[in-house]
This record gives C-alpha cells, sequence and structure tokens, in this order.
C-alpha cells in the first residue's frame, strides 16, 4: 500500500485510532500533513504517532514544532507494518497448538510481548507459535528450544535497531537539515522504506543458511577433535569446554577524552574490523562490547598464533592486548558464562598494550610451536580467584 494513497477522514480515523473530529483539529492546526483536506495513509500514520506523543505528555505545539521539522516523519512506517488485524484470543491458539497456556506466555513475554496483552495474539502471532509447537512436537528439548528463541529475539532486535537508526542518521536527519517540507519527507521515506523492506527476507535466508552450514561442520570437527578424556557422560548438560579469549584496547577511555568520540570511533571499527577479517576460521566472535571483543575457538594453539600476529599490526596507541585462557563453560542463549569465562576476562586485565598472556592450559597447547616463546610470569592473584593462575606470557620466536 502506497503511503501517499489518499483515503477518506473515516478511513483514516480508522487505521490511527484517532477520532474524526480530532483529525479535523489536528489538521487544521498543521499537526498532521493534510494538504487541501485530503487525507493519506502517511497523515493517519502521522495521526497515530501524534495520539501516542500526546499520551506521553507532548504539547500540541511541541508536537507542531516537531512535524514542521520533520521529525514525526517516520509515522509512514506504521503503515508498513500494521497490527490492526483481527486478535484472536490465547486460549484458543493453545487449544490449536497444543501447547499449555503457560508455555505460550512464556514465549510471547520472550518475544516481547507485554503481560497485559497476553490474553488476544495477532494472526501473526498465532502462526509463530504453530511454528513454535511443530519445532517442540518434533522432538527438540524444551530447555534448549526457548534459548533458541531467546538467542533469535536478540539477534533480530539487533538487526531492526541497527536498520532504524541507520536510516535515521543518514536519511532521515539529513533531509530534516537541508528543511525539506515533512510531506515530503514522510513521502520519499515511505517510497524508500517500502523498496527496502523486501529485501530483508531473502538476505536473511541466505545468512542464516550460510553460517548454519558453517557452524554444522565445525561441530562435526569439534565432536572428531575433542579431548578424549573428556567423557560425554562427565560433561554436565549445557557445558562446553572451549577456548576463551578476550580482546581489548588500553587506555581507551583517557585516548577518547583526548582525540574525541568521533576519532575513538574510528579507531574501534578499525580495531573491531580486524578481529573479523583476520580470525582463524575455526574461531567465532560472540560479542563486542565497546572497545573488548570476546571470541572463542575450539583450538588453543590457532588462537594464540592469531593473537601475536593480530597484535604485531597495532604499533600505535591505544594497543590491543589479549588474555586467553580454556576451559569450561555454560552455553546459554548465544552467550558463554561461569567462572572460567570471568578468569579469562581476569587475564586479560592483567597485561599489558601489545601482550598476549594465557594460562597454563593454554600454554601447553603451544608447547612444541616453533612460532611461539612462551615466558611464565609466575602465579597471580586475580581478583575474585582464591588460588593463584599461572600465567605466560606469549612472544613470536
Amino acid at each position: 500500500m502506497a503511503a501517499d494513497e489518499h483515503i477518506s477522514l473515516s478511513e483514516a480515523a480508522r487505521r490511527s485510532g484517532v477520532p474524526a473530529s480530532t483529525l479535523k483539529r489536528w489538521a487544521a492546526a498543521k499537526i498532521v500533513p493534510v494538504r487541501r483536506g485530503r487525507w493519506t495513509a502517511t497523515a493517519a500514520a502521522q495521526a497515530r504517532v501524534v495520539a501516542r506523543m500526546r499520551e506521553r505528555g507532548h504539547s500540541l505545539e511541541e508536537l507542531r514544532q516537531a512535524g514542521r521539522e520533520g521529525r514525526l516523519a517516520f509515522g509512514f512506517a506504521e503503515e508498513l507494518f500494521s497490527d490492526a488485524e483481527e486478535r484472536i484470543p490465547v486460549e484458543q491458539v493453545s487449544r490449536e497448538t497444543g501447547l499449555e497456556r503457560d508455555l505460550v506466555e512464556r514465549v510471547l513475554s520472550i518475544l516481547g510481548t507485554p503481560k497485559e496483552r497476553q490474553d488476544e495474539v495477532s494472526r501473526a502471532d498465532a502462526m509463530a507459535l504453530r511454528h513454535c509447537a511443530r519445532v517442540l512436537a518434533a522432538g527438540f528439548p524444551l530447555v534448549a528450544f526457548l534459548q533458541l528463541v531467546r538467542v533469535y529475539v536478540q539477534a533480530m532486535r539487533r538487526i531492526a535497531e541497527a536498520e532504524v537508526r541507520l536510516f535515521h542518521l543518514y536519511v532521515h536527519e539529513p533531509m530534516i537539515r537541508d528543511a525539506v517540507p515533512e510531506q515530503e519527507i514522510a513521502e520519499e521515506m515511505g517510497e524508500l522504506a517500502a523498496d527496502l523492506l523486501p529485501l530483508a527476507p531473502p538476505l536473511t535466508e541466505y545468512l542464516h543458511t550460510r553460517y548454519l552450514r558453517y557452524f554444522l561442520e565445525q561441530d562435526v570437527v569439534g565432536h572428531m577433535e575433542t579431548d578424549q578424556m573428556l567423557e560425554t557422560a562427565e560433561v554436565e548438560l549445557g557445558h562446553v569446554t572451549i577456548t576463551l579469549c578476550f580482546i581489548d584496547l588500553t587506555n581507551f577511555t583517557r585516548y577518547t577524552e583526548e582525540e574525541g568520540d568521533i576519532e575513538a570511533l574510528d579507531v574501534v571499527e578499525n580495531f573491531v574490523a580486524t578481529v573479523e577479517s583476520t580470525l582463524p576460521p575455526e574461531a567465532t566472535i560472540v560479542k563486542t562490547i565497546g572497545d573488548e571483543v570476546m571470541v572463542v575457538s575450539p583450538d588453543a594453539a590457532s588462537l594464540t598464533e592469531w593473537a601475536v600476529r593480530f597484535l604485531a599490526r597495532f604499533s600505535r596507541r591505544p594497543q590491543p592486548r589479549v588474555g586467553i585462557h580454556c576451559g569450561d563453560a555454560v552455553y546459554r542463549d548465544g552467550d558463554y558464562f561461569g567462572s572460567q569465562v570471568n578468569l579469562a576476562h581476569r587475564v586479560v586485565n592483567r597485561a599489558l598494550a601489545g601482550e598476549v598472556l594465557v594460562t597454563d592450559r593454554v600454554a601447553e597447547s603451544i608447547a612444541g610451536s616453533e612460532a611461539l616463546l612462551r615466558e611464565p610470569i609466575g602465579s597471580v592473584s586475580l581478583k575474585g580467584f582464591p588460588t593463584p593462575t599461572e600465567l605466560y606470557l606469549v612472544r613470536p620466536a
């Protein structure tokens, strides 16, 4: 449906959920973009946004000014994602899917549906719950399924947030600065979004298939190369033996204060991009937090060799430092948790700029390496750990 489609006042009232009399007042006061009394899908969507802003306490004058500046022009997007469809009682969905109501509500909560809105769901919600029921009926364990849903939600939330923020920064804001009329902003952004939106599903499917294949291969390799001393029965459910690596930039806060946010951001982007482009194929970035990157790998030796080569790329401040440890961790919701993860993080905090510090188990993995030298620095007390930890400084041979 085109964002600039002409509609009647009654249809605008239905779509926006705002009484027709109120819409007329807002149009007359130029709070919503209506030209010559002709209502459009864009104007109705913006009226819905105005109604929400009124509920949050914003005055009509504030909204009028925001409309003039084009700051409400994102209202067009509401028309692309309209959720004004029929609502279905959750009890009916529970019966149809065979999922207990408590489980349906738990899934809805993970999806971000507020508790007070869980008595009814949209048809799209019901279809998603049917997919969930089929996965569980196929035998996928419930505890693993709920974690998988959380990972999907977290990943898609980040993608959607990035799409909106980047669209705002690089499309919406420049139009506001150029004083483009609000109706033109809304219509142009609506057309652009309508053109871009269909690209998301095929790209998402492609990336999902690509990385699913990659991690399936990694899983097969991992089963073949797992330490044979670790019997399957001895490994607790949800626990994995993994090499944990943290990399961050030393004195980055001071660097930001001295050089400014933009320069610091450029440094972080180059740092993270270099990690991504140079990691060994079996290693994976778990997350980035500011100037810190967490990486895991089934191969401690190759990850350590990579870390030494990686640090050689950075000769100017702020220089990275690396801490590596191998141990058992709890895998949950796409992330790794537990005391061994904390230990790896403490190790990187003891490293200086340009240093790779590793624990004894990692040091053993590179004992026969001709490319690396291990230099023991003794037992070091790490915060939160009662027993000192043997640490080694690793350098190129």
